[in-house]
C-alpha cells in the first residue's frame, strides 16, 4: 500500500517538470550533505495519516530563475511545495483510500535527520533535495500502540527476555565494527587493474533498496540511509533474530 511519501514522490516527480523552466528531471539520488546551506518547507498533515513532512532544499537553487525571470525564487518554492504536499494528499486518498489534509504549512532552516534524498537535474545545473517524513497512520487508524519496553531493564533482563541463554551478558559489553553495505559486484582482475578516477563502478543494488548493516560476514539490519549532522547514518527497518545476530561474534575469534 502506498505512503504519503510514495506519493509526494510521484507527485513531485510530474510538477517539478511541468512548473519548473528547462523541464528539469527529479529522481532519488544517494544523500549528500549541503555544504552551501539549506532552506526548506515542512507541512503538518491531520487525518488518517498524520505527521510532519519536511522539504529541505540546497540554497544554490535560487540562484537559477526555475520559478520564471523576475521572479522571487524562494516564494516560488514555498507555493510549488505546497501545492505538491496538498496533491500528495489527494493521492494517498485515491491510491490508498487514507483521508488526510495539510493542516499547517511553514518555512524550516533544515533538517539533521532525513529519510529520502533526490536530485533535481536539468542543463543548468544539478541541487540536492532532501525529504524527512514523519507522517504515520493515526492512532485511531492504527489502534493503541504496544507497551514500550522498559528502558531500566538491565542487560541481564534483555538477553533472557530475547531468549538467547544464560551467560551471555558477559559479552554484552564487546565493541564490535559495523560496516554498511550498498551492494556488490563481481568484477575480473583485469577491470579491477583498469580503474582509475572518474570510473563508476555499478552495484547489484536499487537506489530505493535497502542496505545491510555488517557485523563480521552476518547481516544484522537492514534499513535506509540517512544524514546526521552531516554524517552518514541508517535508519533500521529491519532486524535478524537474535540468535542469528550472535554468529556475528564468531568474528572475534
Amino acid at each position: 500500500m502506498k505512503s504519503y511519501l510514495d506519493c509526494w514522490t510521484s507527485v513531485a516527480t510530474a510538477l517539478f517538470s511541468q512548473a519548473l523552466a528547462g523541464e528539469p528531471e527529479f529522481a532519488e539520488s544517494l544523500p549528500r550533505p549541503m555544504t552551501g546551506g539549506a532552506f526548506g518547507f515542512a507541512a503538518t498533515l491531520t487525518g488518517d495519516e498524520e505527521g510532519r513532512f519536511s522539504v529541505v532544499l540546497d540554497t544554490a537553487i535560487l540562484e537559477m530563475p526555475l520559478m520564471g525571470d523576475g521572479m522571487d525564487q524562494k516564494a516560488g518554492w514555498h507555493e510549488l511545495l505546497r501545492e505538491v504536499a496538498d496533491a500528495a494528499a489527494g493521492e494517498l486518498l485515491s491510491q490508498a483510500g487514507k483521508k488526510c489534509r495539510v493542516e499547517n504549512f511553514e518555512e524550516i532552516a533544515g533538517e539533521n535527520q532525513i529519510s529520502r534524498a533526490f536530485q533535481l537535474k536539468s542543463n543548468a545545473g544539478s541541487w540536492v533535495i532532501l525529504v524527512r517524513d514523519e507522517v504515520r497512520p493515526s492512532k485511531a487508524e492504527a489502534g493503541s500502540d504496544p507497551p514500550a519496553p522498559d528502558s531500566a531493564s538491565p542487560p541481564q533482563a534483555t538477553a533472557a527476555a530475547a531468549g538467547i541463554g544464560p551467560g551471555i551478558e558477559l559479552l554484552l559489553d564487546v565493541e564490535l565494527e559495523a560496516t554498511l553495505r550498498f551492494g556488490c559486484r563481481e568484477m575480473p582482475l583485469s577491470e579491477i587493474l583498469d580503474l582509475g578516477p572518474g570510473d563508476v563502478v555499478e552495484l547489484d543494488r536499487h537506489i530505493a533498496d535497502p542496505v545491510d548493516l555488517i557485523v563480521g560476514d552476518k547481516i544484522v539490519a537492514c534499513g535506509e540511509v540517512v544524514l546526521v549532522n552531516g554524517n552518514f547514518g541508517l535508519r533500521v527497518t529491519e532486524v535478524a533474530a537474535p540468535r542469528k545476530r550472535l554468529e556475528s561474534i564468531r568474528c572475534l575469534f
